[in-house]
């Protein structure tokens, strides 16, 4: 069965301010500059097409626009402030209004630590499928990104095992970045038509979401592009994700990658609004820094928290939702590295209240996947989630008429408020507070309970299935597709 209650964080106490508006009108005027004299490149015919006509100055050659400020803003208005996430169970559906967040796992991994010899290998769609079981069954978990790469199905239609996998495995929102092209974008949209009841429903509740990735510095990828114009024709929500690192495929500057990064999502945010005025499109980054001594990509440090939280003061601007990366350390394992960077970064970003967080599970920099991080990620998103709650200050929470009952050096322990209250506070699943002595004797750690506990999730945990004409119909279009 399916968990019905989300946690999600809504109506935040904490707030705060990491870009003043002048900062942020400097960097949207240092990126509308850099589209129009730098330009941006769309290696794809029909964007080319789109962009000539409104007036945009096309390089066909070489695959570069360059547009004006003005019709990049009137593009950008035409966007959608707030819709839903549909999912399979409609209890599960998801506000994307500004004021909630929704933690997502992370996506496209190609490693995985085994739950049950906890030995790196290459993913496959089994793991595709047990994931998504997993993740139905944790309530901190709010949608799926397709975690794994499923690299044992052909590569012309893995991207639509994967979301199939997802679909009968959980009854929570999916989305994808993996499909980025021509055919996998018309399956995957009949595929999202079936469970909707039709193509003309997919705008009133779309079950999937496109996310497609930048190419940068200043750059897009054709089969994504037309992908994603298809998608945005039915209603499909859509956002490209820039990951422009410092000193690497962006400015070492963190205003300049900022900028360099905007320019990339926005170009083509347009684009979208362009084609199909009021298309559901979404703001996506996971802006990082690139190791000096190495050229790596960091996946945590105080750069990625700060573009966490900047980048939605970025979206606000433009009035779209926002899906930030975040919890995707660069530890090997899950250690105090993972949870520093895990913290830290899903605390920024959601201060700032992204609509949709990504990351729980990932280590490495995203590439590989362990069912322990997803569960300790969970619990550091639980930790955000009852900060963002903030202190109540009423009558109810002073206590007055209990204070004077107790009196001095007495306890609270036996009162009538206590017992009302006490299951507000917060209480964790793998943090250790046990006695010393406890610890000494049996020397396991939140490492070993929350695998435990994902094990016994995929054990015990049965999704609501898929109905079975719906799975034989997504087996058919599968095949036509590998057909192809």
């Amino acid at each position: 069965m399916s968990t019905k209650n989300i946690k999600t964080i809504s109506n935040p106490k904490l707030k705060l301010e990491v870009l003043t508006p002048d900062e942020v009108t400097k960097i949207h005027d240092a990126t509308l500059q850099i589209i129009e004299k730098v330009g941006v490149r769309f290696p794809s015919k029909r964007a080319l097409e789109i962009w000539e006509s409104v007036g945009a100055e096309v390089d066909h050659e070489k695959k570069i626009v360059r547009v004006k400020p003005h019709i990049i803003e009137d593009a950008l208005k035409k966007a959608p402030p707030a819709y839903v996430l549909g999912a399979r169970d409609p209890q599960q559906d998801l506000p994307l209004d500004g004021n909630h967040v929704n933690l997502a796992t992370d996506g496209c991994g190609v490693e995985i630590l085994d739950i049950n010899t906890g030995i790196k290998r290459t993913s496959c769609l089994q793991d595709v499928r047990d994931i998504a079981r997993v993740a139905d069954a944790t309530e901190e978990i709010a949608f799926h990104w397709v975690a794994l790469s499923a690299q044992d199905t052909p590569v012309e239609s893995r991207g639509l095992h994967e979301i199939k996998a997802v679909w009968e495995n959980s009854t929570k929102h999916v989305q994808t970045e993996s499909v980025y092209n021509i055919e996998e974008a018309k399956a995957a949209i009949e595929m999202a038509a079936i469970l909707a009841g039709g193509k003309g429903k997919i705008r009133n509740r779309p079950m999937l979401s496109l996310m497609q990735c930048t190419a940068p510095p200043l750059g897009h990828d054709g089969g994504s592009l037309d992908a994603s114009l298809l998608a945005a024709e039915v209603g499909i929500p859509t956002g490209f994700m820039t990951m422009a690192a410092c000193a690497t495929t962006g400015p070492i500057t963190l205003a300049g990658d900022l900028a360099v990064g905007n320019a990339e999502v926005i170009s083509a945010t347009a684009l979208l609004q362009i084609a199909h005025p009021g298309a559901p499109v979404f703001y996506a980054a996971a802006q990082t820094a690139s190791d000096l001594r190495n050229g790596s990509y960091t996946g945590g440090g105080p750069e990625d928290f700060l573009f966490g939280a900047a980048t939605n003061v970025l979206s606000d601007f433009y009035n779209i939702p926002l899906s930030m990366g975040a919890f995707a350390t660069g530890a090997k394992e899950p250690n105090w590295q993972a949870g520093l960077e895990g913290g830290l970064s899903s605390f920024m970003a959601s201060i700032v209240m992204s609509d949709m967080l990504l990351g729980a599970g990932f280590l490495h920099g995203s590439r590989i996947w362990s069912f322990a991080e997803m569960m300790m990620d969970c619990e550091i998103f639980s930790i955000v989630h009852k900060m963002m709650e903030g202190i109540v200050v009423n009558d109810e929470t002073l206590a007055l008429d209990t204070i004077a009952a107790v009196g001095p050096g007495g306890h609270y322990l036996g009162q009538k408020h206590t017992r009302k209250h006490m299951r507000e506070l917060f209480m964790p699943q793998f943090m250790d507070r046990r006695p010393y002595s406890e610890w000494e004797t049996k020397k396991d750690d939140a490492r070993d309970w929350a695998l435990a506990k994902a094990r016994k999730a995929l054990k015990e945990h049965q999704p609501d299935p898929l109905d079975a004409k719906i799975s034989a119909e997504f087996d058919r279009i599968i095949k036509s597709v590998e057909k192809k």
